[in-house]
């Protein structure tokens, strides 16, 4: 029993183990929930539906979010809610491009669930190993937040320039080596990512690839390479590995619930990166601080990312009011031999 006390109460990264445990636990009980009773079978999800599991993740993060605060108090939790709001915010792109990566690959939606939800699984490990990295970075050289800061700032600044231009797989490079060095069905086969089958070239049976497994080796890489952005924008909240991956994983969670209703609406979001790039100004600017000794009240960081993000959103909605949803580019029954 003292040996269990012990573990409990021993720290990991800055924080008891059992805070560690208590997180892990509420993750795989909500992926097991997930994939083990609401889909156990595959099925479209509908706009509604989507909401619906967004504001019970979202629901969730709160309660997560208020147990920290009520624990670690006020200052963690506000870390945690700002961490939070941040992440989603940034996410938002990511989305629109994983919606982009399905129309391209012709995945119906009633299969595009699977993808999520086994890519989610390659999130928890990502993200884990960047922020380890990055905690480890800032904790041994203070001064890496000075290159988190400027990076940031040039990206926020670039997403200005680009905010116009929208995501194509045409020439992606990606889909080219998957292609180059794997073999890869031209059709789906239902829900499998890989089948048996014979090989044209050799008349041997081997191992292909569907299309479905393609979709989830590119939206592990796409949000990855969001993930750069996005993670060092959070150590501008805080440097606490704790708050910065459970603030970050509950977010993502949240999102990919919310993808089939945002990936309807797509068009109505036209605008939505100009306050995305806002955000990632400011916080690299924050970020930039820190190493000078001067701290942006977390509370103020807070109101003004909401404020931000809230005028994106009402804006593009505004704009946008009597619009037509537009096809997504390269949307269709495309093969992946599209990209050789």
């Amino acid at each position: 029993m003292d040996m269990l006390q012990t573990f409990l109460f021993s720290d990991f990264l800055g924080t008891p183990a059992y805070f560690w445990l208590i997180f892990i636990s509420v993750v795989i009980g909500l992926l097991v929930f997930d994939l083990g009773f609401l889909h156990k079978g595959q099925k479209e999800i509908e706009a509604k539906e989507s909401f619906i599991l967004y504001a019970g993740y979202m629901a969730i993060a709160f309660l997560f979010g208020g147990w920290v605060w009520y624990a670690r108090g006020a200052q963690s939790g506000l870390e945690f809610f700002t961490g939070y709001l941040i992440e989603q915010s940034l996410a938002m792109d990511n989305i629109f491009v994983i919606a982009t990566v399905f129309a391209f690959l012709g995945i119906p939606r009633i299969y595009q669930h699977r993808v999520l939800f086994w890519g989610i699984l390659g999130v928890i490990l990502f993200r884990a190993m960047l922020i380890g990295l990055g905690a480890a970075l800032v904790m041994s050289f203070q001064s890496v937040l000075f290159l988190f800061g400027a990076f940031l700032v040039f990206t926020g600044l670039k997403m200005f320039k680009t905010s116009n231009e929208k995501p194509s797989l045409d020439d992606n490079w990606i889909l080219k080596l998957i292609r180059r060095h794997f073999r890869v069905t031209d059709e789906l086969h239902g829900e499998k990512f890989t089948i048996r089958q014979v090989d044209p070239r050799t008349g041997k049976l081997v191992r292909f690839m569907t299309p479905l497994f393609v979709a989830l080796i590119i939206v592990e890489f796409v949000d990855l390479i969001f993930a750069v952005d996005s993670v060092p924008a959070i150590f501008a909240v805080t440097q606490d590995p704790f708050i910065v991956y459970t603030s970050n994983i509950f977010a993502i969670l949240g999102l990919r619930a919310l993808y089939f209703a945002l990936a309807a609406a797509m068009h109505r979001f036209r605008y939505l990166q100009y306050s995305l790039a806002v955000i990632l100004v400011l916080v690299g600017i924050k970020i930039f601080l820190v190493p000078l000794g001067i701290k942006i009240d977390t509370a103020l960081s807070l109101a003004v990312t909401i404020s931000v993000l809230a005028a994106g959103i009402g804006w593009s909605l505004w704009k946008t009011r009597n619009d037509m949803p537009e096809p997504v580019p390269g949307a269709g029954r495309k093969s992946v031999e599209a990209a050789e």
